[in-house]
C-alpha cells in the first residue's frame, strides 16, 4: 500500500510537469490551477505513504522513533517530497503557475528515480539501523540537509527562467514567454530569497552532522568526501551571497554561481554516494 500511494504521488508529480509545461504554450489559466491541484494531491499521498512507511520501520525494535531515510529510496523520496512541497508554497504564495515548467521536472525525476529504486533494485527493503545510527540526529541531521537541497532546486529553477527570460527581452523577436515569465529583476529576487531561506538551513544541518559525528565517534569532522562536498556547497552559497551583498551582483553572474552552487548539491547527494563509506546511501535499507 506504501508503494502503490507512492507511485500515484510520482505520477501526479509528472503529471503536474506535463501540465507546467503545457502552460508555456497555452494562456488558459486552468493549465497553472490544475497543475497546483495536481501537485497539492501529490504531496498529500506522498505524505501518506511517508506515514505508512514510518508505521513499518517502527514495527522494527531498533527503529523505534527513527525516520526511514537513510536509504537512497527514502533520501531520494523525500527530497522529492520537500521539491514539491516548497514550490507548492512559492506557488501558492505568488501564483507564478508557469515557474512550474522550471521547477517541478526536478520533484517528478526525483520521485520517478526513487520508484524506479523500489520496482527494480529492492531498494524499500526495510532492515534494522545500525547502532551509529540510533540516535535522534538521524531524525534531524538529513532531514535539515535536504530541506536545504530542495530550496536550492526551487532556486535553480528560478535561475533557469531568468536566464530564459534575459535571452527573451534581448530578442529582437521576443516570444509570448516573454510576456508570461516574471520581470527579470522579480525572478532575481526571489531567486535570493530562496537562497537566502536555505543556506542557513544547510549551515544548520552540517552543523547537527558535526555534533552527532562527535557523540558517535568522537570527533566533530572527519574529511569524509560527503563532509568535505556538503562544506564546498555551503562555501560556494556563501560566496553567491557575499558578492551579491558587497560586490552588487545581480542577474546573471549571480544566477550562474547559485546553479554552479546545486551542481555542488547533487555532487553531495548522488556522486560522492561511490566515494563515501561512512555516508553512502547504496548499500542501506531504510
Amino acid at each position: 500500500m506504501e508503494l502503490r500511494l507512492f507511485s500515484i504521488a510520482a505520477l501526479l508529480y509528472t503529471a503536474a510537469t506535463v501540465l507546467a509545461l503545457a502552460y508555456i504554450f497555452s494562456k488558459d489559466e486552468r493549465w497553472s490551477g490544475w497543475m497546483l491541484r495536481l501537485l497539492v494531491a501529490g504531496v498529500a499521498l506522498h505524505l501518506a505513504s511517508f506515514g505508512l512507511r514510518l508505521s513499518l520501520f517502527w514495527k522494527i525494535p531498533e527503529n523505534r522513533f527513527f525516520f526511514p531515510i537513510n536509504s537512497f529510496y527514502g533520501a531520494l523520496s523525500y527530497l522529492a517530497l520537500a521539491i514539491a512541497a516548497v514550490f507548492a508554497v512559492v506557488e501558492g504564495r505568488h501564483r507564478l503557475g508557469i515557474l512550474g515548467a522550471f521547477v517541478l521536472p526536478w520533484a517528478a525525476v526525483g520521485a520517478l528515480g526513487a520508484w524506479w529504486r523500489a520496482l527494480y533494485m529492492g531498494d524499500t527493503e526495510i532492515s534494522g539501523l545500525v547502532p551509529a545510527l540510533q540516535s535522534y540526529w538521524i531524525n534531524i541531521h538529513p532531514m535539515v540537509l535536504m530541506t536545504a537541497y530542495a530550496v536550492f532546486g526551487n532556486a535553480f529553477g528560478v535561475g533557469l527562467a531568468l536566464l530564459v527570460q534575459e535571452r527573451q527581452v534581448k530578442s529582437r523577436k521576443p516570444s509570448e514567454l516573454c510576456y508570461r515569465l516574471p520581470a527579470i529583476e522579480d525572478l532575481d529576487n526571489l531567486n535570493y530569497r530562496l537562497i537566502v531561506f536555505g543556506f542557513p538551513v544547510l549551515t544548520v544541518g552540517i552543523i547537527m552532522g558535526g555534533v552527532w559525528a562527535y557523540g558517535a565517534w568522537g570527533r566533530f569532522w572527519g574529511w569524509d568526501p560527503k563532509e568535505t562536498w556538503s562544506l564546498i556547497t555551503a562555501l560556494v552559497y556563501a560566496a553567491y551571497l557575499h558578492m551579491r551583498f558587497i560586490a552588487g551582483w545581480r542577474g546573471r553572474k549571480a544566477v550562474y554561481m547559485s546553479m554552479f552552487g546545486f551542481a555542488c548539491v547533487i555532487f553531495t547527494f548522488i556522486g560522492v554516494n561511490f566515494l563515501s563509506e561512512l555516508h553512502g546511501y547504496l548499500s542501506s535499507n531504510g
